[in-house]
């Protein structure tokens, strides 16, 4: 079996869609008969092992992402590496290129709806832009063999717009990347803040849907018994005194450590599918103080967090009082463990594996054996 990804999502900044991709493949390099390969745009034309490139755009202002224009060259390129499923992880030109490609080879095409177009660019654009994204998803994703969601409020969604044959296909956690033991006794003093202050944080790239001026105005509002730590590419310089800006793209290691050496995660996305930042910081063992809306309110349970108002930052300041006047250690330990019963990324990929496999018609393996 050969399963081949294409997605423009991938670039050295990208969170959500490049960790999945890149989790999958290494799970599914341990599976005896099953191939991988992975074609995302590059500088120039290239392939390295299962890595395959083809020159595309540079967005000035994507941080690192490059926009295909044309589909010939990637239904090409799909159709050369001949695989037994085709998967699409964004709704542009690769999406296209991937269904033309399934259509030649005679193959599925799996469709994952990683990012929730309309809302997204409704909010920017407003209602109008918004149903006519609406209209273009359901057009493009009716046409898949299958299409994946990473949480149940947009498989719903996408049911309600009309999309067919919706899957709800969670994403995970590296739970050992993603641990309490990476907390450093010295990661504080190394960032300047006192060991008393009550230390948050938020890791991720800028971008509207992220809501960040709410989280200065939390911040604001706590006062100086607190302290948010912001990583993360284009993050803001103006910040309130109790707030410490690393405004680059950390590795995934230096994200485990800060994760670990904090309190808890703030987080006021609104348009989150699946919130990762959320499950990583879980998995680290730190609580979630977060908007109540989007994936999180799937995925951060009662006990592991808490949720509040969106975009209030009053209503999120004194939800962060409230976990703070609990016993956080308990909180964060609940965390990890909802996080290692639903979120390890060997199980996630099994799943994915057996829905492949039928897609395929192929036989099914024993049970054991996906999960290995």
């Amino acid at each position: 079996m050969h399963i081949a990804d294409v997605t423009m999502f991938h670039a050295p900044a990208s969170g959500g869609v490049r960790t999945y991709l890149q989790a999958k493949h290494r799970v599914l390099s341990r599976s005896p008969n099953l191939r991988t390969s992975l074609l995302v745009p590059g500088a120039e034309r290239d392939s390295l092992g299962d890595h395959h490139t083809l020159p595309a755009l540079h967005l000035p202002l994507g941080q690192g992402y490059r926009f295909p224009l044309r589909r010939r060259p990637w239904r090409e390129a799909l159709v050369d590496l001949s695989p037994t499923l085709i998967e699409a992880g964004d709704p542009y030109v690769t999406a296209w290129a991937a269904l033309e490609a399934g259509q030649r080879l005679g193959v599925p095409v799996v469709g994952f709806y990683h990012s929730d177009l309309p809302n997204l660019m409704g909010d920017r654009f407003g209602r109008h832009v918004h149903q006519r994204l609406v209209r273009y998803v359901v057009d493009l994703y009716q046409r898949f063999d299958s299409v994946l969601a990473p949480c149940h409020a947009m498989a719903n969604r996408l049911t309600e717009w009309g999309v067919p044959n919706v899957r709800v296909q969670s994403l995970g956690v590296d739970l050992v990347q993603f641990h309490p033991s990476r907390r450093d006794p010295g990661f504080r003093a190394a960032m300047g803040v006192p060991d008393d202050k009550k230390l948050l944080i938020f890791v991720g790239r800028f971008s509207r849907e992220k809501n960040i001026d709410v989280l200065l105005a939390t911040m604001r509002a706590l006062g100086s018994d607190y302290h948010l730590l912001l990583m993360g590419p284009g993050m803001p310089t103006q910040v309130p005194s109790n707030v410490t800006v690393v405004n680059r793209c950390c590795g995934s290691h230096e994200v485990a450590r800060a994760l670990a050496s904090s309190d808890a995660l703030l987080h006021a996305g609104t348009r989150e599918t699946f919130g990762l930042v959320a499950q990583e910081a879980m998995a680290s063992g730190l609580p979630v103080i977060g908007a109540r809306a989007g994936a999180l309110i799937e995925n951060v349970p009662l006990g592991a967090g808490v949720l509040c108002q969106p975009l209030d930052p009053d209503a999120m300041a004194d939800a962060c009082a409230a976990l703070f006047s609990n016993d956080i250690a308990a909180s964060g330990r609940y965390a990890r463990h909802y996080v290692e019963r639903q979120f390890s990324w060997d199980s996630v990929i099994g799943s994915l594996l057996t829905h492949y496999i039928d897609l395929c018609g192929l036989e099914q393996p024993d049970a054991r054996a996906v999960r290995r």
